[in-house]
C-alpha cells in the first residue's frame, strides 16, 4: 500500500476519525484505495472503498460486503493486513479501514525485474501458501489472488491483500457479466470454474496462485489476449505453456508443481496450500539480494529474531521438522462445545437466548450469536428432546448463524445431525429435513469438496422430485444448483445437458420470461460458444 504519506486533505469519514489524503493510491475495477491516519488511535491506515457492479448504490452488495468483512476480520495470520474497521461513508458507499503495509507489490517486483530468481519465486509462493492454509481452514476463499495483491515487505515478509474484498459473485451477477462485458475477477488469474460458472473454492485459490508463481518464473503472463474473454477463454480451453520452454534453468519439480496448479478441474490440482507448501520448500534456496525490494540483510530485523526462535521451538522438542503438521478439520465433530450450560432449562431459555441472537446476527456479529445458541442447544437437548420442535428451529438456527458466519465446516454437521434426527422423528419435518440437507451439500461444495456434494445432491435431487414433483420452484432450483456445480467441477458434456433439460423445462412451464431463465441460457450460450 505504497510510499510514504501526502498532504491530509478536508476529507474524513467516520465523525471526523478517519483523515485521507488528497489523492487515492490506487484506482481499479473494485474500488479505490486511499491513505490516510486513524486520528483517535494516531496511527497510519488504508481505506478501501469498494465500487458497486454497475455504479449505483445496492443494499444488497453493502450487506454481504460487511458479512464478509466481518468474517475476513477474524482471520488472523502475520501475511494477512488488520482489519481495523469497516463502514459506509456519506454517498453510501462501503469502505474497509486495514494497517498499512509498506512494500513493493509482486506485480510491480516482476515488472520492475522481470523473472524473479527460481528461489524467490518459491519463497513468495510458499508464503502465500501460508496464508491460504489458514483462510482455507477458516472457510475463507480469497477469489482475486494475483500478483498486485501481493507485497513484499522490506524484511522479506509477503502480505496478501484484499482478502474478502471481492464480494461473492451469484448467478445473477453472471447475466450483467454477459451482458456488460465486465468480468467478475482479473482474467489474467482466474480458474476455469469462475470463468464458466463464477464458483470459488480453495482449489480455484490455488489456480491463481499457479498463475501467479507461472509470472514470477517467467516474466509475464500465463494466458495474453486482445479482450478479457479472449484471455478467459484461454483459460478454460489451452493448456499452460511448459515453464522449462521458457527459462531452462526451473527445476523439474517445480515445473510439475506448476502445472498440477494450473489443472483445469479443480478436483486434479493438489487437495490443499498444506500440500503445495511443503513442495515448494525444496526450492526456497539461494535468497540472494532483491535490489529497490529488500532492506540490508545486516540490519536489525525484530521479526526475523522472532522467526528465528519460533522456528526452533518444536524442533527442539521433538526433533522433528520446524513445522508442525497442521490438523484438518474433523468432519464429525460437533460445531461448537455445547454443554456449558446446565440441564435445568426452560422454555423461556429458549426464546430469550434466539432474540440475542437475532439482534447479534442484525449487527453481523455472527460468532457471537452462534455462541449464545450453542451454550441451550445441547442441555435444550437432553431436557426436551432432539426432536422437540422448539429444540429443532433452535438448531435449525444454530446451523444457519454458522453458515451466514462463513463457518462451513461447523455448519455442515449441525445440519447433517439434525438432519439424522428429523429422519428418524415421529413429526415428520420433510421440509426442514430436505432443507438441511441442502444445506450440508452448500457447505461442502464451498470447502472444496465437490463430488461429496454432487453425490449429496444428486440424491436430494430425487427425493425432492418424490416430496414436491418435477415442477415446484425448489425441483426446479435444486437442478440449477447441480448444474452449475458440474460446470464448476469441470464436468462441462454433464453441466450442458442438466441446463440445457433444465431450460427447456422452464420454458415448458411458461417460464420463459422468469430471470433465471434468461441467465440459465446466457450461460449456455457462453458454453457452446467456448467449445
Amino acid at each position: 500500500m505504497g510510499s510514504a504519506g501526502g498532504t491530509v486533505s478536508g476529507r474524513t469519514l467516520s465523525s471526523g476519525r478517519y483523515e485521507l489524503e488528497k489523492f487515492p493510491l490506487a484506482r481499479g475495477g473494485m474500488g479505490e484505495v486511499w491513505l490516510g491516519r486513524d486520528t483517535k488511535l494516531d496511527r497510519e491506515i488504508a481505506v478501501k472503498f469498494i465500487r458497486f457492479p454497475d455504479g449505483t448504490r445496492d443494499d444488497e452488495h453493502i450487506r454481504r460486503f460487511v458479512r464478509e468483512s466481518r468474517i475476513t476480520a477474524r482471520l488472523e495470520h502475520p501475511g494477512v493486513p488488520a482489519v481495523y474497521d469497516v463502514g459506509v461513508d456519506d454517498d453510501g458507499r462501503p469502505f474497509l479501514v486495514m494497517q498499512r503495509i509498506r512494500g513493493i507489490s509482486i506485480a510491480d517486483l516482476v515488472a520492475e525485474q522481470g523473472a524473479l530468481p527460481i528461489g524467490w519465486a518459491a519463497a513468495i509462493a510458499a508464503q502465500v501458501c501460508a496464508v491460504l492454509a489458514a483462510a482455507h481452514r477458516a472457510s475463507l476463499v480469497h477469489r482475486d489472488l494475483k500478483p498486485s495483491n501481493l507485497m513484499l515487505e522490506p524484511d522479506g515478509r509477503v502480505k496478501v491483500l484484499d482478502f474478502g474484498l471481492a464480494v461473492a459473485p451469484t448467478l445473477a451477477d453472471f447475466s450483467k457479466i454477459t451482458h456488460t462485458g465486465q468480468p467478475l475477477g482479473t482474467p489474467a488469474y482466474m480458474a476455469p470454474e469462475q470463468v464458466e460458472a463464477n464458483l470459488s473454492s480453495p482449489a480455484t485459490d490455488l489456480y491463481a496462485l499457479g498463475c501467479t508463481l507461472h509470472e514470477m518464473l517467467s516474466g509475464g503472463h500465463l494466458f495474453t489476449g486482445s479482450t478479457s474473454y479472449s484471455v478467459m477463454s484461454k483459460q478454460v480451453k489451452e493448456q499452460p505453456p511448459a515453464l522449462r520452454s521458457l527459462r531452462a534453468e526451473v527445476p523439474p519439480g517445480l515445473e510439475r508443481l506448476v502445472l498440477d496448479l494450473l489443472e483445469k478441474k479443480p478436483q486434479s490440482r493438489p487437495a490443499s496450500a498444506e500440500i503445495v507448501y511443503d513442495r515448494l520448500l525444496p526450492f526456497v534456496t539461494d535468497l540472494g539480494p532483491l535490489p529497490g525490494a529488500l532492506g540490508s540483510p545486516s540490519a536489525a530485523s525484530p521479526v526475523r529474531m522472532y522467526a528465528r526462535v519460533l522456528s526452533r521451538v518444536f524442533a527442539e522438542m521433538t526433533g522433528a521438522p520446524s513445522r508442525p503438521v497442521p490438523k484438518q478439520p474433523d468432519a464429525s465433530a460437533p460445531p461448537v462445545e455445547i454443554d456449558s450450560r446446565p440441564d435445568r432449562l426452560n422454555r423461556s431459555d429458549l426464546g430469550r437466548a434466539r432474540s440475542d441472537a437475532h439482534e447479534l446476527v442484525r449487527q453481523a456479529r455472527y460468532s457471537q450469536a452462534a455462541e449464545v445458541l450453542a451454550e441451550v442447544a445441547g442441555p435444550a437437548s437432553r431436557t426436551f428432546g432432539g426432536t422437540d420442535r422448539d429444540v429443532v428451529s433452535l438448531r435449525f438456527e444454530l446451523a444457519n448463524v454458522l453458515f451466514e458466519g462463513g463457518d462451513y465446516h461447523r455448519a455442515a454437521p449441525a445440519y447433517r445431525d439434525l438432519a439424522v434426527d428429523l429422519a428418524t422423528a415421529e413429526d415428520t419435518q420433510t421440509d426442514l429435513l430436505l432443507r438441511c440437507r441442502l444445506q450440508e451439500a452448500t457447505c461442502h461444495a464451498l470447502t472444496g469438496q465437490t463430488s461429496q456434494a454432487l453425490r449429496q445432491l444428486n440424491d436430494l435431487l430425487q427425493d425432492e422430485r418424490q416430496a414436491y414433483g418435477d415442477e415446484d420452484p425448489r425441483t426446479l432450483e435444486l437442478r440449477r444448483q447441480i448444474g452449475l456445480l458440474q460446470l464448476g467441477a469441470g464436468q462441462r458434456q454433464a453441466a450442458e445437458q442438466t441446463l440445457s433439460m433444465l431450460l427447456a423445462d422452464l420454458k415448458g412451464l411458461g417460464n420463459a420470461a422468469n430471470p433465471s431463465t434468461s441467465e440459465i441460457a446466457d450461460l449456455l450460450t457462453s458454453l457452446r460458444r467456448s467449445r
